[in-house]
């Protein structure tokens, strides 16, 4: 079985069988996917992380699938129904379609009409009736009237149409037929629900909507739902009914009479009251489930490159999370992120207290070395940007970045900054988490739930247990692509490192608190509930610096340390002098090395992590300047060329934050006078560009921007 179910992946994702086998029995044995994509590239042919969850993905579904058909077969035995010509069909079933179409004449009901009527003896009529064979069948039912729980003839065949219905609408062939017929015509149509056009402004676009389903696009489809949720539209998918009963008819009927009519008017009854309403219902799930996979694809994508935001590295920070009338709070960090001190300041209004803050920043980045500024992009952002870039340090130089708030309020309230800062309170912490942002945005950002840092759209409108699922893996692959360093990383860090998950994480940094900092990867085996197993999974995604083995700050896996040392011998030298010799290093023959469980690919990562252990795979952060002329978006006129920061990525466009409250919205007709299909591979979160105002709507406060013709030359 667990053959057929590598080739039926194979074949699905158009991935060779044999890695997709190795990579399927790797998953089966708990192995991570960052572990079996970084670590064991001889067994799935090199295939990527993407790849690897697809194939876990297709192999959950047929996991499930298997249980289904137990779940099946045993009810139906439990009938007396399973014939071996049955059994072996649900066996050799695998899509969940056919095989509920399979199960149905065979699934418990409750009370339907058909029941009741075979409840009263007309199943012997409804198959006489359905066999179209009877030339008299108003005598054949009068033999089933007992002027009781069958007064009449006429009772009798109106219950035995009923059977009959249900048994049309369990046909395979006829559930086949509709299907098809939604598949290539279906409609999707939107109506505004009466009374509630003012209140539902946001929908108008949807008003009067009519579309193929198969041209409506994800983001279409979700706001459409989330009208209809919200009680301002009216959804529906239909096809031609006419027509989709005519086909039917073809399948069921077989003659003229008067048996093959009250067929015919059994099909009728059964399209419209039972096969209709659940295949449009299927139809509803599955057109909004690839809607849901699209916006949730698009979303993981902006969380990876958000994720993967440039660092400012191991630098001093201000951060200052600007404000009004509460003036802006300021904290002070150190290269690892722990809070030196904090205060507040009030140069904006309505205090305007520019001398009295200029002297305590200034003081400030004087007494604690201050590399960089981290600034907050809310609320008076722009009039403390234009406050702190007036102030100059003697003797240094200090950059002012803005950040994104994005989560910060949701962290600064979460239980993680109680535990982190139990005496602050919630707008000290939400600070730091600024600072800490433009010092490693990803190790900060792991302590936000994935759906609050600001990127994506229709969120809370996709599969909830989807999106959770995608986005975990995003941030696993994220944090694993770039390493951990075991002796400064937060729980929260450390959960989403290949093998570990929460409690191990906890059990790394209560070990770390007792017993000081880790001297080795070895002695991660120390702690309690680190299995051999784990710490295989764990380890090559684990950095400690300062490790009297150069190679424990490094992607080199432990389990390839003697390959290396015994590289290094066969030159005459210390792995310490191969890592800093690049001639040496050249003279290697790698070929020499292959053998066993290692081959070119593992030789290849080994070669290139000697070059340079442990190196960081994100940019370097850039500072972008914004116009200062253009202050509010009454500021704004058409022609204007600006610099601005990509915030969001949707399938329609890209949100550019230009220096103002609103960002504006480069559609993606606008990107390029080349046509444009996909925006996430056009653009990336925190990306510099340059762009044009196209237009200015002020009720609305909408933005149109466009990158047409406009010469991209700021940090690209």
């Amino acid at each position: 079985m667990a053959d057929k179910i590598s080739t039926l992946i194979s074949q699905e994702l158009n991935l060779p069988l044999d890695p997709v086998h190795n990579t399927v029995s790797l998953l089966k044995d708990d192995n991570s996917i960052p572990f079996i994509s970084r670590y064991r590239k001889e067994a799935t042919g090199g295939m990527n992380e993407l790849e690897i969850q697809s194939i876990d993905m297709r192999l959950k579904y047929y996991q499930d699938l298997q249980k289904r058909k137990a779940t099946i077969l045993k009810t139906i035995e439990a009938q007396e129904k399973l014939t071996p010509e049955l059994s072996t069909r649900i066996m050799n079933c695998w899509d969940a379609t056919a095989l509920e179409d399979l199960y149905l004449p065979y699934k418990p009901k409750r009370r339907t009409r058909a029941e009741a009527a075979r409840q009263r003896g007309l199943e012997p009529l409804a198959k006489i009736i359905m066999a179209q064979r009877t030339t008299d069948v108003q005598a054949r039912a009068s033999q089933f009237a007992d002027g009781e729980a069958v007064p009449t003839a006429a009772d009798a065949i109106a219950g035995a149409k009923n059977i009959i219905a249900e048994w049309i609408s369990e046909n395979t062939a006829v559930r086949n037929s509709v299907r098809r017929a939604f598949r290539h015509s279906a409609v999707l149509t939107s109506t505004f629900v009466k009374g509630k056009e003012i209140e539902g402004r946001n929908y108008e676009n949807y008003y009067d909507y009519r579309q193929p389903l198969s041209r409506v696009s994800s983001h279409q489809l979700l706001a459409m739902r989330r009208g209809e949720k919200e009680g301002f539209l009216k959804v529906g998918i239909g096809i031609d009914d006419d027509r989709a009963t005519d086909n039917i008819c073809r399948i069921v009927v077989k003659g003229q009479g008067q048996a093959s009519r009250l067929v015919e008017e059994a099909a009728a009854d059964s399209y419209k009251r039972l096969i209709r309403p659940t295949i449009e219902t299927e139809f509803a799930a599955m057109s909004k489930g690839r809607a849901d996979e699209s916006a949730i694809e698009v979303f993981a994508q902006n969380a990876r490159q958000l994720l993967f935001a440039p660092p400012l590295g191991r630098k001093r920070i201000m951060a200052v999370d600007p404000g009004f009338r509460t003036g802006c709070k300021v904290v002070c960090l150190d290269e690892q992120g722990n809070l030196l001190e904090h205060t507040v300041i009030y140069p904006t209004a309505p205090h305007y207290d520019v001398e009295g803050a200029t002297a305590t920043v200034k003081e400030l980045v004087q007494r604690h070395s201050i590399d960089a500024i981290a600034l907050g992009n809310g609320t008076a952002s722009r009039e403390t940007e234009r406050f702190l870039k007036r102030i100059r340090h003697e003797g240094r130089e200090v950059e002012v970045y803005v950040v994104s708030e994005n989560g910060a309020s949701i962290y600064s309230a979460s239980q993680t900054a109680r535990e982190e800062f139990p005496d602050q309170d919630v707008t000290v912490r939400g600070a730091v988490s600024i600072g800490r942002r433009l010092l490693d945005p990803l190790a900060e950002l792991v302590k936000i739930d994935p759906k609050s840092i600001g990127v994506g759209q229709y969120q809370h409108d996709v599969d909830q247990g989807k999106l959770k699922d995608t986005l975990s893996f995003t941030v696993e692959s994220c944090v694993n692509s770039v390493g951990v360093n075991v002796n400064t990383a937060s729980r929260q860090l450390l959960t989403y490192v290949s093998g570990l998950g929460p409690a191990l994480a906890q059990n790394i940094v209560d070990y770390r608190t007792r017993n000081g900092a880790f001297a080795s990867r070895r002695e991660l085996l120390k702690v309690p509930k680190m299995g051999a197993k784990t710490f295989t999974q764990a380890a090559g995604f684990l950095r400690v610096p300062g490790s009297a083995n150069p190679l424990d700050n490094s992607a080199v896996h432990p389990e390839r340390y003697a390959l290396v040392e015994q590289m290094a011998r066969d030159c005459g030298c210390s792995v310490e002098q191969l890592i800093a010799d690049k001639e040496m290093r050249k003279k290697i023959d790698i070929s020499r090395y292959v053998g066993g469980e290692v081959g070119e690919p593992t030789l290849l990562d080994i070669m290139k992590e000697l070059e340079k252990p442990g190196r960081d795979p994100r940019d370097k952060v850039q500072a972008v300047e914004f116009d200062d002329d253009v202050r509010d978006i009454k500021d704004l006129r058409q022609g204007m060329e600006l610099n601005g920061i990509v915030t969001n990525i949707t399938q329609f466009g890209a949100f550019v934050d230009i220096g103002i409250h609103e960002n504006g919205l480069v559609h993606v007709s606008e990107m390029s006078n080349k046509r444009v299909h996909n925006p996430e591979r056009y653009l990336r979160i925190s990306q510099p560009v340059r762009v044009r105002v196209k237009s200015v709507d002020l009720e609305r406060k909408r933005i149109a921007l466009s990158m047409k013709g406009v010469k991209q030359d700021i940090n690209q």
